[in-house]
């Protein structure tokens, strides 16, 4: 079992992988609150061409540890985790709380970040009105997971996807997921994403009810090189709604910088 600066981590090299990966910065996948790294499907992990490490952040999936405060914690660890494999930068492609420890990543290490990828997230994180108090008391623990699963899909969303978030999030301890929404209420880079340089993909559904698309929209107009790709009909997971055409805009955004380079 790979760990690495106490962080579990799933590897895998996509089809057609050549020499010239070796020359371009790997993929690593961040997941979302209350989840792990099963939530991305084989199409993200997979990607042709690319070296891809998917993450359990501390205390989610296989890692062990408490859950982490603060996504400037989750930037740190991240750091520490680079160094740990021996790299120095990387793509970082996060989902929801991922994106948003990514994003951070980049305001306060930016050496360290050779692109961002960053689906159904955003420079703010809107936290449902009393979803903390309920999160933080075994009494009322069950009414914050209805409060966060009500808003996970969207109206096309199939059930069985649904379903799968779900029980990835009920498999996490209370703790750790509490302290992943205390994080996210603690967050605002609205005022600093601006100064990001590295080059940003962004995805986003039409129908997402924890980040909804206007989230998505001020980081396409604020962050100086981004591109915005809207999944129509799409939910908070559009990950598992629409992998197949996330992969091909995430593959299309990496040729297009030069963060993907041809086989040799």
């Amino acid at each position: 079992m790979p760990i690495a600066a106490g962080l579990y981590y799933a590897y895998s090299e996509g089809g057609g992988l050549g020499a010239a990966s070796k020359l371009q910065p790997p993929v690593i996948l961040v997941h979302g609150a209350g989840s792990s790294h099963l939530c991305w499907p084989a199409a993200l992990r997979r990607l042709p061409g690319c070296r891809v490490l998917a993450l359990d952040l501390p205390g989610h999936g296989r890692s062990a540890g408490v859950g982490l405060q603060s996504l400037d914690m989750v930037a740190e660890h991240l750091v520490d985790f680079l160094e740990a494999i021996g790299l120095y930068q990387a793509v970082f492609v996060g989902h929801s709380l991922g994106g948003a420890a990514a994003l951070s990543l980049a305001v306060r290490h930016p050496g360290h970040v050779a692109g961002l990828g960053l689906i159904a997230s955003g420079a703010y994180l809107d936290v449902p009105a009393g979803l903390l108090q309920s999160l933080s008391s075994p009494v009322t623990y069950e009414i914050g997971l209805k409060q966060i699963e009500a808003r996970l899909g969207g109206p096309s969303t199939p059930p069985a996807l649904l379903k799968l978030a779900v029980h990835l999030m009920r498999q996490t301890r209370p703790s750790v997921l509490y302290a992943d929404w205390l994080a996210c209420s603690g967050y605002d880079l609205r005022a600093e994403v601006a100064g990001i340089r590295a080059p940003a993909w962004l995805a986003c559904g039409t129908e997402d009810r924890l980040t909804p698309l206007a989230f998505s929209h001020f980081l396409a107009s604020t962050l100086p090189d981004a591109e915005l790709q809207i999944v129509s009909g799409a939910g908070h997971l559009a990950l598992l709604e629409q992998p197949d055409a996330l992969a091909e805009g995430l593959l299309a955004f990496l040729r297009r910088k030069g963060l993907l380079l041809p086989p040799v």
